[in-house]
């Protein structure tokens, strides 16, 4: 879903800690496309996306599924045919993805199949994992942040050194930048590998100075990383670890803006 990475990636990890074979699948979700979310830059970022973490898994014996339509129909059939015992999801926060997510169970279940979700793939910490005394969730940042900064964060996974899918799981072809029109000049490639490299380049120079300067927008002095997180090339998890190891004020305000992705995420959960 929105976990398009292979570093820190639990669901993943997680299946092939129970299997010795796994089908990374990805479903272009109709509904999400018809919501307004087929914009040309988007479209372009998440080809980018796919062909790198095909191209990834490719490089450790495996490869991506990709299918369009109804995320449940999909994910059932494609279920079936790898004879899946297990499917293995990152839990998202929006009313959608909530529905999405127990439409899901309920039909992977009538076929003898169980639905594991994930928490801390896509926030640093799961939304409802930190809450007030009177309510399921902290409608102020500051308290919020205050209980965030004392939970302990789960160290970052290795990504895989080999991933084997079974045979006879079709694929469509992976969408193609190329395709598309409109897109905006100066468009970023998406996907881990660039990503990674932006993160890098990131840690080593702007993030000093983020502190005094992340609201320039004129003076481009944030990280530019916000669509790597979007689609999950990045880890949040990840990112907190990297940029605490970096430290400095720079580094502690890249961090509190993390901590305020993860409240809106929380806001929109409850």
């Amino acid at each position: 879903t929105r976990d398009l990475r292979l570093h820190d990636h639990p669901p993943l990890r997680a299946a092939l800690d129970r299997s010795d074979a796994v089908v990374p699948l990805f479903v272009r979700d109709r509904a999400v496309d018809a919501a307004g979310f087929a914009a040309p830059n988007r479209l372009a970022l998440l080809a980018d996306c796919l062909r790198d973490l095909d191209s990834g898994l490719r490089d450790r014996g495996g490869r991506l599924v990709v299918r369009s339509g109804d995320l449940v129909e999909e994910v059932c059939a494609v279920a079936g045919v790898a004879e899946a015992d297990e499917v293995h999801l990152a839990a998202d926060v929006s009313a959608h993805a909530h529905r999405r997510e127990e439409l899901l169970r309920s039909a992977l279940s009538a076929r003898g199949c169980r639905l594991h979700v994930h928490d801390a793939v896509t926030t640093v910490l799961a939304p409802g994992s930190v809450t007030p005394a009177s309510s399921d969730h902290f409608a102020v940042f500051t308290p919020y942040f205050r209980r965030w900064s004392e939970r302990a964060v789960r160290e970052p996974l290795a990504a895989p050194r080999r991933v084997r899918v079974p045979d006879g799981v079709g694929s469509e072809p992976l969408p193609a930048r190329g395709d598309l029109t409109g897109l905006s000049p100066g468009l970023p490639t998406g996907g881990e590998r660039d990503a990674r490299k932006r993160l890098t380049a990131w840690l080593r120079g702007g993030i000093a100075d983020y502190a005094d300067h992340h609201d320039d927008l004129a003076g481009d002095a944030t990280s530019r990383l916000s669509p790597d997180l979007h689609l999950g090339a990045l880890s949040p998890v990840e990112l907190v670890h990297r940029a605490r190891r970096a430290g400095g004020p720079g580094a502690e305000a890249f961090v509190r803006q993390l901590a305020w992705r993860d409240f809106h995420h929380q806001v929109l959960a409850a």
